[in-house]
């Protein structure tokens, strides 16, 4: 830091440096050397760029090595088919992404668009990307800082820094003030800062860091060096497709197997190998995964969440660490005054009244500078406070001014900590208010104001005031004073009658509390992370319940004591990490991923950006948030409402459920239908399906029921569950032995329904029933493709009836309510129909090679697919009385 490099320079000294400014010529030179004070932007992806990323996917890779195959084996209708589901799927990512990686960009906006300057001993503005080292900026109220300065002069100067260090109240500044140590960011009073705003006095300043050296620039570079991870359910989903791609070559080496142990055509058998891996591989996971992703996207607007990138939505459910910012996010960054004191005794600011604390309420609202005119917020926070106190007693500044004309001042002065308005009344009657810091006011009075009466001050009336400033400060409240002085127009601030005090915080807003409560019965801890100082930090944590005491709150100071191995260790044990910078915000991101937790991240300041990135999800805030934070987080609050991160992770936490639940029914399905082709074919049969068949199966008919699992309306009591393991597999708590057996399940009803044609003719043969005769009945064709209709058109329904069951395999299905999901009514009666469709439609029938079938055959298959309900209802009965013997 600068102040490090240069600590022993004086600032009379560089005031010496700087009285003309750089000449010309000498700011060129260093213009060209060091380069534009502009940030560096990261090159941003174009479409094409995008979608080609959603096809770096393992599924998608065997989804392309089985339509390169289908193309091979001339199968062109499978192909083409599966290359449409892999364009679908890149499409739909590519939207959502398309809205991109706005970070850089609002931070390039962010830079002031010109600044004053002295050079050659003229002031003038320029262009701020043309601002070198050495350059002399003038400062005045409403002005961006352009680059990092080092202060040569300050007269009552406040810079706005909230964006930046977390400050909640603008930070006073003191071009004097010399560090002997190493601070942090929001202590280097003798620094002002690029991108933060002066809000009141004026002072001039050397510059000593551009574009990407200033503080701002760092962030920069922290968010372009984040790397993009992977969600918990893309590793999973990655690793699924990795098993099952090997999975399809056991298959095909198997078959092989088969082929030269039974003597069958090579080469039939290789088809018959490519349609077992085929119907292995759920063609439509992939498309109908990234569509209730999409669809989960549409629900969380209704919950005011604005997601930018699909699969933040799923690792939603699995968060169990939610960092947030203080100020803005779990406080309003509004400064309001909660309690008073006056008339020897503390009160809530509720119990004021204008008639009965008239001069209390004049004096803080006539002695201030703010204005809330024409509903606009103009000024300091502390002075809005004061306002906004007045404002509850429908009491207003411009129309106290109206009675009592403001006739004298002394404007506030950070050496005095003083501010002394005078004023006159119709009466001619002048009183002086004076407002400041209670240690420094309290010294200048030798009275006090009491009920009306005005008394000589004690030393008891001393200690009580004391006591009551040292209370408020124990709440982390900032103090004032007021004190006034009747009949004198001079605005002396010497020999006052004390009045008053107030206390004032950024308070926590009212749904943050419970919010922190509904987070903790769900396994999640709340970690508040600020630039603000410790004590208040520590105050509004305890206040919400993140924090008991102070062993579970950490500095900046502390933080850069640790190393991160060190902090990882530590991290567990600590709530509250306060007077912190941006790396800071990282470092604590990476200690909590460090132990396995799934960790959120909410902020909405500058300052919140690289941590946001950092994150597994990024949380920004949509009204107040700065597009820099919006810019790199994963999902945007709308409502600015932290009780709003609680709605977003149950509907999280539902989305995961449903994608579960449709990843176990698609394998199901494709485990039916490997086991049903691959012991039919081991014992010497025909295949009882197609290649066509399986991919009809896999995209059309197990799709639609697939979306509207997807689309269930998520478990009432789904945020008293712990957070999900991140590490946790797709099949466990019991999915694995689910998927089996509804596997086998299906399985066998299928072999049964292509058999049933074969057997039929046999027994009206009047031959006997035996694997031979079955053989020898499907080398005749038409009975082949009779029973390979059945065999289909059951697999079809079954998936269907068993789609039902799949809503919650823990409950009966009369006790379910079918008509909150009138998605899965409506995919159950597509879903039919298109079975119908393919068997008795003539062009489709070709297609398929599949035959009509009789009401009868309709009504038979139909009872034999509904097999997996009464499934169902066997295992949730045996659960329930599994239960209540336990």
């Amino acid at each position: 830091m600068y102040y490090q490099k240069s600590a022993e320079k004086t600032c009379s000294e560089l005031k010496m440096v700087q009285s003309n400014g750089l000449s010309k010529e000498e700011a060129q030179k260093r213009l060209a050397k060091n380069g534009p004070n502009a940030l560096i932007e990261k090159k941003s992806k174009t479409k094409l760029q995008m979608f080609l990323a959603q096809l770096k996917d393992t599924m998608i890779y065997i989804l392309f090595a089985a339509a390169a195959i289908s193309i091979f084996l001339n199968e062109v209708t499978d192909a083409i088919i599966i290359l449409i589901v892999v364009l679908i799927n890149a499409i739909i990512g590519m939207v959502q992404e398309s809205k991109a990686e706005a970070a850089l960009e609002a931070l390039k906006n962010l830079s002031s668009p010109t600044a004053m300057v002295r050079r050659d001993g003229k002031i003038m503005e320029i262009p701020a990307n043309e601002l070198v080292e050495g350059d002399v900026v003038i400062l005045e109220a409403g002005r961006i800082i352009p680059a990092d300065l080092r202060l040569t002069q300050s007269v009552n100067l406040k810079i706005e820094e909230s964006a930046l260090t977390g400050e909640s109240v603008p930070v006073d500044k003191d071009a004097n003030y010399i560090a002997t140590e190493e601070v942090g960011i929001g202590d280097q009073i003798n620094m002002a800062f690029s991108s933060t705003s002066v809000a009141y006095g004026r002072g001039e300043g050397v510059v000593v860091y551009t574009g990407m050296d200033t503080e701002i620039g760092k962030i920069a570079t922290l968010i372009n060096e984040s790397s993009e991870e992977l969600t918990p359910l893309q590793k999973r989903l990655n690793d699924l497709g990795k098993v099952l791609g090997i999975v399809a070559i056991v298959i095909v080496a198997a078959m092989f197997g088969i082929a030269v142990f039974q003597g069958r055509d090579m080469i039939e058998m290789l088809i018959t190998a490519i349609s077992l891996a085929v119907a292995a591989i759920p063609e439509g996971l992939t498309a109908v995964v990234t569509i209730v992703l999409a669809l989960g996207v549409t629900r969380m607007v209704k919950v005011n969440t604005i997601v930018r990138k699909l699969p933040a939505v799923e690792t939603l459910g699995a968060v169990s660490i939610v960092c947030s910012d203080k100020t803005g996010t779990l406080t309003q960054n509004k400064m309001t005054v909660i309690k008073v004191y006056l008339d020897g005794t503390m009160k809530d600011v509720k119990e004021l009244n204008y008639e009965n604390n008239k001069i209390f309420m004049n004096g803080f609202v006539l002695c201030n500078d703010a204005s809330t005119a024409n509903d606009s917020r103009i000024g300091d926070p502390t002075e809005l406070a004061l306002l906004d106190m007045g404002l509850s007693v429908n009491v207003t500044r411009e129309g106290l001014e109206n009675n009592y004309p403001r006739i004298n001042e002394q404007s506030f002065d950070s050496a005095r900590k003083l501010m002394t308005t005078v004023h006159k009344d119709k009466d001619e009657k002048v009183m002086s208010y004076t407002k400041g810091a209670m240690d420094i006011l309290l010294g200048r009075c030798n009275k006090i104001l009491v009920n009306g009466e005005i008394t000589d001050i004690t030393e008891k009336d001393i200690s009580d005031i004391n006591k009551a400033s040292a209370e408020m400060a124990k709440g982390a409240l900032r103090v004032l004073a007021l004190g006034i002085k009747e009949n004198d127009d001079s605005a002396s601030e010497e020999n006052l009658t004390f009045v008053g005090l107030v206390g004032m915080i950024d308070p926590p807003r009212s749904e943050a509390k419970n919010s922190v409560l509904e987070f903790r019965n769900a396994g999640i801890k709340t970690i508040m992370i600020t630039g603000d100082h410790k004590d208040t930090a520590l105050a509004i944590a305890k206040e919400l319940g993140i924090a008991e005491d102070e062993s579970q709150c950490i500095t900046g100071d502390e933080l850069n004591e640790l190393s991160q191995e060190q902090l990882n260790r530590r991290v567990e044990d600590l709530r509250v990490f306060a007077r912190v910078s941006p790396e800071h915000k990282v470092m604590i991101v990476k200690a909590f991923k460090s132990n396995d937790s799934i960790v959120s991240m909410t902020g909405d300041g500058v300052n919140d950006a690289p941590s946001l990135k950092a994150a597994d999800i990024g949380v920004a805030m949509g009204i107040t948030g700065t597009d820099v934070a919006k810019g790199a987080a994963d999902m945007v609050l709308t409502d600015d409402n932290f009780s709003t991160i609680e709605k977003a992770v149950a509907e999280g936490r539902g989305i995961y459920q449903n994608i579960k639940k449709t990843v176990l029914f698609l394998l199901s399905s494709n485990f039916g239908e490997v086991i049903s082709m691959f012991s039919a074919i081991a014992i010497g049969l025909a295949s009882p399906l197609q290649s066509i068949h399986i991919l009809w199966i896999n995209l059309i008919t197990d799709s639609l029921p697939a979306l509207a699992l997807g689309v269930d309306p998520k478990d009432k009591d789904i945020m008293k569950a712990k957070p999900r393991d991140p590490n946790e597999s797709l099949f466990a708590r019991g999915g694995l032995a689910f998927t089996v057996y509804n596997g086998f399940m299906i399985a066998a009803l299928t072999l049964g329904a292509f058999l049933w044609s074969p057997v039929q003719h046999l027994t009206a043969a009047s031959q006997s029933i035996n694997l031979d005769g079955i053989k020898l009945m499907l080398l005749n064709p038409d009975i082949l493709m009779h029973a390979q209709t059945y065999a289909f058109t059951t697999l079809g329904i079954s998936q269907l009836f068993h789609a039902i069951g799949m809503r919650n395999y823990d409950k009966s299905l009369f006790k379910m309510n079918h008509f909150e999901n009138k998605a899965m009514i409506g995919a159950f009666a597509i879903g039919l129909l298109l079975q119908v469709i393919v068997t008795e439609i003539p062009f489709l029938t070709e297609v398929f090679e599949t035959i009509k079938l009789s009401l009868t055959e309709w009504i038979d298959l139909i009872l034999l697919s509904m097999v997996p309900l009464l499934s169902h209802e066997i295992i949730v009965f045996f659960k329930h009385l599994s239960k209540k013997t336990a």
